[in-house]
C-alpha cells in the first residue's frame, strides 16, 4: 500500500501525492516513513526530503527549510517554513 504524502507551506499546498517512502531531515537525525508507520511528531531542520516514488526508485530531493513533519492516520504531512523552487 502506498504512503499518502503532502508537503505544504503556509503559502501553499506544494504536493499531495501517494509514494512509496519519504526520508525527512528531522532535528534529531533523517528518518523515514513507510506505509503504516506509528503516529509520530518531528520538528525538521533545513535539508532534503528524499522522495521514493516506488520501491527500488531513485529518490526526488525537494530542499526544505524549518517546520515540522506529522506522521498520522492519513500519511505523512511536512510543514515546512519554505520549499526551494
Amino acid at each position: 500500500m502506498p504512503l499518502h504524502f503532502e508537503l505544504v507551506t503556509p503559502a501553499k499546498l506544494v504536493r499531495s501525492e501517494d509514494v512509496h517512502m519519504v526520508v525527512v531531515p528531522g532535528a534529531e537525525g533523517e528518518f523515514g516513513v513507510l506505509e503504516g508507520h506509528a503516529p509520530f511528531m518531528s520538528t525538521i531542520r533545513d535539508g532534503a526530503v528524499q522522495v521514493y516514488k516506488s520501491e527500488g526508485a531513485e529518490p526526488e530531493t525537494i530542499e526544505v527549510r524549518g517546520g515540522f513533519a506529522e506522521v498520522g492516520d492519513s500519511g505523512l504531512t511536512v510543514l515546512a517554513e519554505h520549499v526551494e523552487g
